[in-house]
Order: structure tokens, then sequence, then C-alpha cells
């Protein structure tokens, strides 16, 4: 009788390989390690890492080109933590190149960067597991506050300034003499209103009524004015001041009776004559009635 090769217990191991296999490859993954990849290692020394864990980023201009492998500390040393980072096979890393620490971002994280020097023809490569020289870069926040402090001064004396001009204000009697003024100013302008108020509610509806009669009236006399003929009107104005023309006309001339009595120049001194010697007999007449008029019951007598 044949033995079969995959027992139970053989496919149970196998199981148990692949399950250990799948469990590095995804812890590896998450890490961001590619195993199925070469890589180049390499280290660096610094006094303080800042919070820099494994499987930070490592980056080249911004891209990622690795991560930290691995962080070991001695603290008897001044630097206490050499870092081993991880780069791809295929990332040359020329002689004078450094490894930076710094700032990822705002909340405080840590990343490295590879500053490159200057290639030339002739210059050497670092070689895997070179300790490369270190740096630690000035972090964001650190940019920021050197830029804003300065200002946050500038800002801080100028609002010392406003504050104490502002108490100086407030400390003066004029403003509080203003402040009543203003106070009493508010109160006029109060009963104004009020007043104002009033005339609104009763004024001002007679006055409106008033208005709208008056415009009755205008549309009423309108609508008489509408009525007018104002043809004929204007007819017979046109008539009349062409009789007072023919009227001017003849008196200017020396035809008919006013004209002659306005142009004749003897008549009129005939006239002013037999004025003046009317005028004369009548008050000669006043004096003297006896000698025009002779009256008597008996009979006129003889002189």
């Amino acid at each position: 009788m044949k033995k079969q090769f995959f027992t139970r217990e053989v496919k149970v191991g196998i199981m148990t390989l692949v399950a250990i296999f799948i469990l590095y490859f995804g812890l590896n993954f998450l890490k961001g390690i590619d195993i199925f990849s070469s890589v180049s290692n390499y280290y660096a020394s610094y006094e303080n890492i800042g919070g820099l864990v494994p499987s930070s980023p490592v980056y080249v201009k911004g891209f990622k080109v690795g991560q930290v492998e691995e962080i070991k500390y001695d603290f008897s040393k001044q630097n206490s933590f050499v870092v081993k980072i991880s780069v791809a096979k295929d990332i040359q890393l020329p002689i004078g190149t450094k490894i930076e620490l710094y700032d990822d971002g705002l909340m405080g994280g840590k990343a490295i960067q590879l500053i490159y020097a200057p290639i030339t023809a002739s210059q050497t490569m670092h070689q895997s597991g070179d300790t490369i020289e270190s740096q630690v870069g000035t972090g964001l926040m650190a940019q920021l506050t050197g830029s804003l402090l300065p200002k946050i001064e500038s800002i801080s004396t100028q609002t010392d300034s406003l504050i104490r001009s502002v108490r100086t204000l407030v400390d003066n009697k004029d403003l509080t003499k203003s402040i009543a003024s203003i106070e009493h100013t508010t109160a006029d302008l109060a009963v104004s209103s009020s007043q104002l108020k009033k005339m609104m509610n009763n004024d001002v509806p007679h006055i409106l009524g008033n208005v709208n009669d008056i415009t009755s009236d205008f549309k009423q006399i309108s609508g008489k004015l509408k009525k007018i003929d104002y043809e004929a009107t204007f007819a017979s104005i046109d008539q009349t001041i062409a009789n007072l023309n023919l009227l001017t006309k003849k008196m200017n001339s020396s035809e008919g009776t006013i004209g002659l009595l306005l142009n004749n120049k003897d008549l009129y001194i005939n006239l002013s004559n037999t004025a003046a010697s009317a005028d004369k007999l009548l008050i000669d007449l006043q004096k003297s009635p006896k000698r025009y008029v002779h009256f008597s019951l008996f009979g006129r007598k003889s002189e």
C-alpha cells in the first residue's frame, strides 16, 4: 500500500508557510518595502532625530526613493543615533551627497532627503553600507517662526502704541464733553422724531386730502379747458387785433372825426379858444347875472 505524500500534516505545514510569507509580505508592503527589488543601504548619525521612526520616507527632490530601515542608539556618544536607510539599487549617490533630516509637513513628522553633490565625469559613487555625512534641515515651523516673529514684534509695538493712544483719548475730558453733547443731540433728535411722527400721523393725511381735492379741481379745469374751441377763440382775438389796428390807423390818419380831432391843429386851437371864451362867459355870468337875465313882475324897466 502506497503512502500519500500530501498528508494532512503536510498540507497544514504548507498553509502555515504561505500564511507566514503573506503576513511578512503584507507587513513590508504596508511599511513601503518592496521585498522583490534590490536596495542599497546607507548610514547616517544624528545627535537628535526629532521623532524619526523606521519606515519614514526617503526623498530625492521630493520623489520617494526609499525608506528608513532601522534606527540604533547609543546615548554614551554625542551622535547617539545611527539611522540606516534603504534606497533603490539604481539610485547612485556621488561622493559629497548629504543625508538631511527635515520636517515633513506642519504636523511635525520627520523624513529624510538626499541632497546631491554636483556630479562630474570623474566623480566616484558611494557604495552600499557607506556612512554618509548628515545634517539637520531648518524645519518648516522654524522658518515660519523666523519670518513671522519680526512682523509679530512690529504689530505688538503698534498695538501697544494704539492702546496708549486709546487710553489717552478715553481719559481726555473733552471726550466726556463730546459724549455728553452727543447724548443731548440724540435726545433732541428723539424729540424731533416724535414730533415728526405726530405730524405724519395727524397733519399729513389732511394735507394729502387737500392735495387730492386740488388735483380733482385741476382735473375738472383741465376737462373744461379741453372743451374750449381754441381755434375760434384765437380767430376772434385775431379779428379784434385787426380791428384795433384799423382803428389806430384811422386815428393816425386825417380821415374821420377822431382823425380830424387828433390831427387838425387849427381845430384844436379853435376849440381851445371857444373853451376859453365859454369859461370867461360863465365867470362873467356868475359875477353879473343881471346883465344877461331880466325878470320883473311889473314889466321891464327902462334903463
